[in-house]
């Protein structure tokens, strides 16, 4: 089967730290295929989990890649054949940093002619991310404003061309060098560094409609005075804790029980925690909502109604230089490496 290469997190480690491992390209098993992974993102994930810092990461050592792209190579025994030659995206959480991937067959989504592996990369967490809080939780219509914090990042971007497919009015915030191209993208940009709460009523002084908040810690309370009655608060991250020591799970679990403390209040406002990886427990209908919800933003790729944003494309090899380079937030977009 020939060789194969793979970055390793060896433990909690500076980027420069990552290792570089070769071994012998598996066989897939029964229901399962082998994938030639032409793209792998670098997302928070990594960031947190190389500081040990992400709540349900394996132990050191392993493979980082939140998700992937790649080409079928070989379909194991139990799959359709006609997968082999098909180009297909993969939510993995581990093991995407690679040139080669043995998957379930069943968790392979396939990607529409006319889109790039390195632009459906830049979908495929984002965007199914951004898909489920939008339409899953958020309901965000015609008509609505939201809020996207980090309206640059990876996921941000994302979240902001669907909200505006959706008929929406965006407010994103972002540091200020990024906001003349938000404002050439339709959106209305906010200083992160100033006073977000105060800035955005001047501009919907009656409330928001729903606010999407990768951050957490003590701003959380900010954004959950932003709604309006009847409006949303998705939380999905807790950037503001990246770099703190002690439980990784403590954070979460602070967070999850204000969440859950404000949903009580009777005020008719709604608060909830995104994990993408809910409902795993209940695997087919799991893979069945992400399929459709992966499905729908690659289409509207595909369609040119949604467009890649890709901070920087790298080398597998230099996944250190790549994972710098995304903790610097210097870069507007996903960062991607092409094995």
């Amino acid at each position: 089967m020939g060789t194969m290469i793979e970055v390793v997190l060896p433990g909690i480690v500076e980027p420069e730290g990552l290792q570089l491992r070769e071994r012998a390209i598996p066989a897939p098993g029964e229901g399962q295929a082998l994938v030639r992974v032409e793209a792998t993102g670098v997302s928070f994930a990594e960031q947190q989990m190389r500081r040990g810092r992400y709540y349900d990461q394996p132990p050191f050592p392993f493979v980082p890649g939140y998700d992937l792209v790649g080409t079928v190579e070989e379909a194991g025994p139990g799959t359709d054949p006609r997968l082999r030659g098909r180009r297909v995206a993969a939510l993995t959480k581990t093991g995407g940093w690679s040139t080669h991937a043995v998957l379930d067959a069943a968790d392979l989504v396939p990607v529409p002619d006319g889109v790039t592996a390195v632009q459906a990369e830049t979908v495929v967490v984002n965007g199914i991310t951004a898909w489920q809080m939008l339409h899953r939780l958020a309901h965000v219509r015609a008509g609505h404003t939201v809020v996207v914090m980090g309206a640059n990042g990876g996921v941000g971007s994302v979240l902001v061309q669907l909200a505006q497919l959706a008929g929406a009015r965006v407010i994103g915030t972002a540091s200020p060098r990024h906001h003349d191209a938000l404002r050439g993208a339709g959106v209305i940009p906010v200083d992160y560094r100033g006073d977000v709460p105060a800035q955005v009523r001047a501009i919907a002084p009656e409330g928001v409609d729903a606010v999407f908040d990768h951050v957490g810690g003590p701003g959380l309370t900010g954004s959950w005075m932003l709604l309006r009655r009847g409006g949303t608060l998705v939380s999905y991250g807790s950037a503001s804790t990246r770099d703190d020591s002690g439980s990784k799970q403590l954070p979460v679990l602070k967070l999850l029980g204000r969440l859950w403390a404000w949903n009580v209040l009777p005020n008719g406002r709604h608060a909830y925690f995104f994990n993408v990886w809910g409902g795993l427990w209940r695997k087919d209908r799991f893979r069945a909502k992400l399929r459709a919800d992966l499905t729908a933003v690659l289409e509207a790729m595909a369609a040119g109604k949604v467009t890649a944003a890709v901070g920087a494309e790298l080398p597998l090899a230099r996944a250190a230089e790549a994972l710098r380079l995304a903790e610097s937030k210097t870069v507007a977009g996903k960062v991607v490496l092409t094995p």
